[in-house]
């Protein structure tokens, strides 16, 4: 049977591990060559890259930091040299940091931006022009729900994916004539594994406090970027689409 996202390449990046591992496996099975981004744990992006192979699907790796304008020009260079360009691009990697805002300086409010904000228009302006060439193209920005409820201590973080759901919808307008659709997925309290920076999860999103019950995992986040990387999100565009068992609703 022939795959659904046959002959598409797609770029995910921070897709080391939990939902960005999630997303570039997800895509793979569907047919894609995925191009599985890493910043530093060359190791995790690996070994994603031998389980989608084992699995039957196709990945190459890529190590670049996205918020550096130069990495992301060779990785998209070289993946454009050996696959031809760029269908799919989906913005996953991002900093966790909690740090209240009286104690947070300016040098840790840039970084946090750098990743999630500015890497996401770095990658976009990268790939962009090869969507183009190839008629179309998917651009998916991974969101959050703090930037929706406010969280405290990751005012950060919650500025950064509020900038990104605003350049999804200004991109979403400015290059639907060529025919490239950009949205945002929105995760709740997802079951991963969170680093130590990440600290304590927000009360508001313990399985306890969330209406469906439970938390939800890294393979419906990867569901939700699949449709709207195909043909199934195809009218679907400037949106953030919020995944959350409930606890936000739009």
């Amino acid at each position: 049977m022939t795959k659904t996202l046959d002959g598409k390449i797609a770029l995910v990046t921070g897709a080391g591990r939990n939902i960005g591992r999630a997303i570039a496996m997800r895509l793979a099975a569907d047919g894609a060559t995925v191009v599985v981004n890493g910043r530093a744990d060359q190791d995790a992006v690996g070994a994603v890259v031998r389980e989608i192979r084992a699995a039957g699907g196709k990945a190459v790796g890529a190590m670049a930091d996205v918020s550096q304008p130069d990495q992301v020009g060779e990785m998209i260079n070289d993946v454009s040299a050996d696959l031809g360009g760029i269908d799919i691009l989906v913005s996953n990697a991002g900093l966790r940091r909690q740090t209240k805002f009286l104690e947070m300086s300016l040098t840790e409010w840039r970084e946090i931006l750098s990743v999630a904000l500015d890497g996401a228009f770095i990658l976009a302006r990268a790939v962009v022009p090869s969507m183009i060439k190839r008629g179309g193209g998917s651009i998916i920005g991974m969101s959050g729900m703090s930037t929706h409820v406010g969280t405290p201590e990751r005012c950060h973080a919650s500025a950064s994916k509020a900038g990104l759901e605003g350049l999804m919808r200004a991109l979403a307008v400015e290059l639907a004539p060529h025919r490239i659709r950009c949205n945002c997925v929105a995760p709740g309290s997802i079951d991963t594994v969170r680093g130590a920076s990440a600290g304590v999860r927000p009360p508001g999103l313990v399985p306890g406090n969330i209406p469906l019950g439970r938390q939800g995992t890294v393979d419906e986040i990867a569901a939700v970027v699949r449709m709207l990387a195909g043909a199934e999100g195809g009218y679907i565009t400037g949106q953030t689409i919020h995944v959350n068992g409930g606890v936000f609703l739009t």
